[in-house]
């Protein structure tokens, strides 16, 4: 599918991923807007004792670490979007 359909389907709560990566289990997905508690003495100084973040996406990279991820204008053209699990909405409830 194209990005654009694959971004609306990743913020409704499904993992996406592209065919093309090479990456065994790297997907996308989307993190709500919330507030944290500040876990830095930086946040803790000069925004306070929570954090109001807003929405992003985020990817999970093949040795399991997870980073804000924005998409290369490649990523955008693409049509080989993906939900990256086939049970994905039974593993987001567990």
């Amino acid at each position: 599918m194209k990005y654009g359909e694959a971004q609306e389907m990743c913020v409704s709560g499904a993992p996406i991923a592209r065919r093309g990566w090479k990456g065994k289990g790297m997907f996308v997905y989307h993190v709500p807007a919330a507030v944290y508690p500040a876990m830095t003495d930086a946040a803790k100084k000069y925004i306070g004792l929570e954090v109001q973040y807003n929405a992003y996406l985020a990817i999970r990279a093949v040795g399991g670490s997870v980073s804000p991820w924005v998409p290369s204008i490649n990523d955008c053209l693409a049509d080989d979007w993906e939900i990256a699990m086939q049970d994905w909405s039974r593993s987001y409830e567990d």
